[in-house]
């Protein structure tokens, strides 16, 4: 029986862009309204490695991030349940760290976007709910209009 070889070691700062690229890309296929069945699952396929990556060398701010991109790429796919695991990591991932700003209200989103992909309506309203009581709590003006414009494309 043969050895298996170690992995290939991959620095930090690769690892960073890798993880960012990948996002990137990920989000550039989201905003396609032509998708392929095969762009498809590059986009699924992106967003999971990036958010390996960011699990690496990221810390809990990237870390959610990364689930809330793998949650809306399942939910734009309209399969719930993986778009409900993500969605859940993220929100968790975001209140063990005590995150606030644009990344809990994202988080409540990524919730009510997930139930909606469930088709469980009252669940999309309290989460919509909570995303919209925190919008208060973005600093940044235009972080604020992203989420506002999520929210406006939810029941």
């Amino acid at each position: 029986m043969t050895a298996t070889p170690a992995p290939t070691e991959i620095d930090p700062t690769t690892r960073r862009t890798l993880a960012a690229d990948m996002f990137n890309h990920t989000w550039t296929l989201l905003e396609r309204t032509d998708r392929t069945p095969a762009e498809d699952d590059e986009m699924i396929h992106c967003a999971h490695a990036s958010r390996y990556h960011w699990g690496e060398v990221g810390e809990g701010v990237n870390l959610a991030r990364g689930e809330w991109q793998c949650s809306r790429v399942y939910a734009v796919l309209g399969r719930s349940e993986p778009a409900l695991w993500h969605a859940r990591r993220c929100v968790a991932i975001n209140e063990a760290n005590g995150m606030a700003d644009w990344d809990i209200a994202s988080a409540y989103e990524a919730m009510a976007r997930a139930h909606l992909a469930a088709g469980d309506l009252g669940e999309v309203a309290r989460w919509k709910a909570k995303a919209t009581a925190a919008l208060d709590g973005i600093a940044d003006k235009d972080d604020r209009e992203v989420i506002e414009g999520d929210l406006a494309t939810l029941p």
